[in-house]
């Protein structure tokens, strides 16, 4: 598996540009209005530093990629109509960006990326998008693989013209990083601001909560260092984690006291927020990764995913001179 994780060549980066990279691999919600987004690009491996980039259409980006092959692409999640100067913002993509090397609760414990927590953070990006479809309503979500984990990208107009202030509160929902209130009521969500003029969201975060709370649980090695979790908590969290095979809070809660089951729903809903990079949720300048482009640290691309059911980043975003470094 190391070759597939190592730093990818000037001449492994000319190959992927010059040989495998097509301007068709641009998923279509990128190339429609590719004129209003700002490109960013790393040429060194030291960040993008090379920013304000414009291009008239998907031609000039690929003589762009084919004659630099840089480290790194980017394109930002805005459209501006004068995107050369980040001028004239028109609207946002609403994104979560999950990276497999920061989830905080990772069955392998890796040091970097592997397969298992690839497989996990896949895992909590379908069951975000559940819940962006289902309680939400949303419906124009795209998935892309960044390389070491995953970006949903979320392009409904009633979220993408709206603020920070509604994507805080999607986030805080989605992610499951608040405790729920006992009394929680449409009176109590008006309260907090959760009805906006064109967007609103339900009630029945109790039940995103709960299952984001399990999900975590379920996850647990033991060892993890966890905020508000000490090493008593987590040896009973572990011992009596059965209970929740079938759901059954009320006894799983009693063999853990009132007292410590509260300490521990503090501890996942800031476990789950720091799940997703929240700082890139609530940019509406931010630039990502742009999808079909080459992940340089881990020789992997970055993809869009057709069917994330059965998406397999080994199989889908390894380039072809990984293979050739394997048998070289």
């Amino acid at each position: 598996m190391i070759f597939m994780f190592s730093r990818a060549t000037l001449k492994e980066r000319r190959q992927y540009y010059r040989e495998e990279w097509d301007v068709d691999d641009l998923p279509d919600f990128i190339s429609k209005e590719i004129t209003k987004r700002e490109f960013g690009f790393d040429h060194n491996g030291k960040g993008p530093n090379d920013r304000y980039k414009v291009f008239k259409g998907k031609d000039s980006l690929r003589k762009f990629l084919r004659y630099k092959a840089p480290f790194a692409a980017y394109i930002s999640v805005a459209f501006y109509n004068n995107p050369s100067k980040r001028q004239d913002w028109q609207k946002a993509e609403f994104v979560f960006d999950v990276d497999a090397k920061d989830i905080p609760i990772r069955s392998c414990q890796c040091d970097g990326v592997c397969e298992i927590c690839l497989n996990e953070a896949k895992e909590i990006v379908n069951n975000l998008i559940d819940t962006l479809e289902s309680d939400l309503g949303l419906k124009n979500i795209h998935l892309i693989y960044s390389g070491r984990g995953y970006h949903i990208r979320i392009l409904d107009e009633e979220v993408m013209t709206e603020g920070s202030e509604l994507r805080g509160e999607i986030l805080k929902y989605t992610a499951g990083a608040e405790v729920p209130n006992t009394e929680f009521s449409n009176a109590n969500l008006s309260n907090k601001s959760f009805n906006f003029e064109h967007f609103s969201i339900p009630v029945g975060y109790p039940k995103v909560f709960t299952k984001r709370v399990k999900y975590n649980i379920q996850h647990l090695i033991g060892n993890e260092q966890i905020d508000g979790i000490n090493k008593n908590l987590m040896r009973d969290i572990i011992k009596y984690r059965h209970l929740l095979d079938d759901n059954k809070w009320g006894m799983f809660k009693n063999n853990i006291g009132p007292r410590r089951y509260k300490n521990l729903t503090n501890a996942m809903a800031r476990t789950n927020l720091e799940t997703i990079d929240a700082k890139v949720s609530i940019d509406l300048k931010r630039i990502l990764r742009l999808p079909s482009s080459l992940h340089s640290k881990v020789s992997m691309k970055c993809v869009e995913v057709k069917n994330r059911e059965t998406f397999d980043p080994f199989k889908e975003a390894v380039p072809k001179f990984v293979y050739e470094r394997k048998n070289s």
